[in-house]
């Protein structure tokens, strides 16, 4: 099967613009879980059903991971990444303007589920890039996304201290109304040849992920340090509250230093467009265990300036294992990055939420100390399946 694009290449200003889409429309997933504390009271929202603000955002992400990404095998991707831009813009709209729990909790899961447009531009990218820059491009590209992310959240108090909670659904609706125009006029067309039906196109994604060990083993890296991101990132808030005595506003600054991670992205691209995907894997796993070493012992020492550092690191490993990760995946058949992309994602996504579970459990269980054991054994036992890699090739 083969597609056609209407240009050939991708020039640093539309990488740029790449990088902006993906940062922007992921970010549309963390705005709340900063500000659940004063949306759940005023939706009348109490105890455990307030966690839904959250939920329903996440599934709304997870259910468009696997069913929407397959499409950029068999529909035009420009076309699919505007219907989601809208659509996200839509469900931002909604959230903003929402006047109960019942509307905002549709428009999240609205949100979320078109959010998945940052998913389809990056396989987009992979597409017009020549081969031997297709790691920097895409590196490029995730360095925007992660930093989406890692602003969401410090953003939206900050926003939300001066004028509201509503204040930052209304300016990412905003954004995404302004992101579509941006999109229409700049990101060029790829009508692909498909040769699947929509049910086969998703059978497929998972046979492909069954049959393929370059895939299963990738999928496996990136899930687990990305359980162990979001471990790290579910718990650090409560120590640094409770051990450190940040407010909000210290802690929003502590996860704005963390976004210093997103530089790795690039520097990884590099290192897989030269042919060093193997070593700089070995480095982000390796990486990601000293940091939940070094975190771990921050926490007990209260040693505020190492557990930034932790935190950096462990982002930058986490970036630099997606990236490189990434760069093997979408060489393996151009025809099918969209789907290798979608079951890719979905897996990764479901231990990230898989890991926030295990946050909440270590830290009742046994503090930071048992959040930072959990995170380095995670991080050991990936790196030990890593080292078996070369004997299975």
């Amino acid at each position: 099967m083969t597609d056609q694009t209407d240009h050939a290449g991708i020039s640093p200003g539309l990488t740029a613009i790449f990088s902006l889409a993906c940062g922007l429309m992921v970010a549309n997933l963390y705005y709340a879980q900063a500000l659940i504390g004063e949306i759940a009271p005023a939706l009348g929202l109490h105890g455990s059903v307030a966690g839904l603000i959250v939920t329903l955002t996440q599934l709304g992400y997870g259910a468009g991971l696997f069913f929407v990404v397959s499409l950029a095998d068999r529909v035009e991707n420009k076309r699919l990444i505007l219907l989601l831009t809208v659509g996200a813009c839509l469900g931002l709209v909604g959230i903003w303007t929402a006047t109960g729990a019942t509307g905002f909790l549709i428009f999240s899961f609205l949100t979320g589920f078109c959010s998945v447009g940052a998913q389809i531009m990056v396989p987009l990218a992979a597409h017009l890039a020549p081969e031997q820059r297709r790691g920097q491009v895409v590196g490029n590209i995730m360095g925007g996304l992660i930093t989406g992310i890692m602003l969401a959240r410090p953003l939206a108090n900050g926003l939300a201290a001066v004028a509201g909670w509503r204040a930052i659904f209304g300016l990412s609706a905003i954004g995404m109304a302004l992101l579509a125009l941006l999109i229409a006029r700049t990101v060029p067309q790829r009508r692909p040849k498909p040769d699947l039906g929509y049910g086969a196109l998703l059978r497929s994604g998972l046979s492909l992920l069954v049959r393929t060990p370059a895939i299963r083993r990738r999928t496996a890296y990136q899930a687990t340090i990305f359980a162990a991101f979001n471990l790290f990132w579910t718990t650090v808030p409560l120590l640094l509250a409770q051990r450190f005595g940040l407010g909000q506003m210290g802690i929003a600054l502590f996860a704005l230093a963390g976004a210093g991670g997103a530089l790795a992205a690039p520097i990884a691209g590099r290192l897989g467009d030269r042919g060093h995907i193997r070593a700089g894997t070995a480095g982000a796993l390796a990486a990601a265990i000293l940091a939940f070493l070094l975190a771990g012992w921050a926490g007990a020492a209260h040693a505020l300036i190492l557990l930034a550092v932790a935190a950096v690191v462990l982002d930058a490993a986490t970036q630099m294992n997606q990236v490189l990760g990434q760069r093997v995946l979408f060489s393996i058949a151009p025809e099918a990055r969209g789907r290798i992309n979608s079951v890719y994602m979905t897996m990764v996504f479901l231990a990230g939420a898989l890991g926030s579970t295990l946050a909440t459990i270590s830290y009742d269980r046994g503090g930071w100390t048992a959040t930072a054991a959990v995170g380095a054994a995670l991080m050991t036992a990936v790196f030990l399946l890593f080292l078996t890699e070369r004997r299975a090739a």
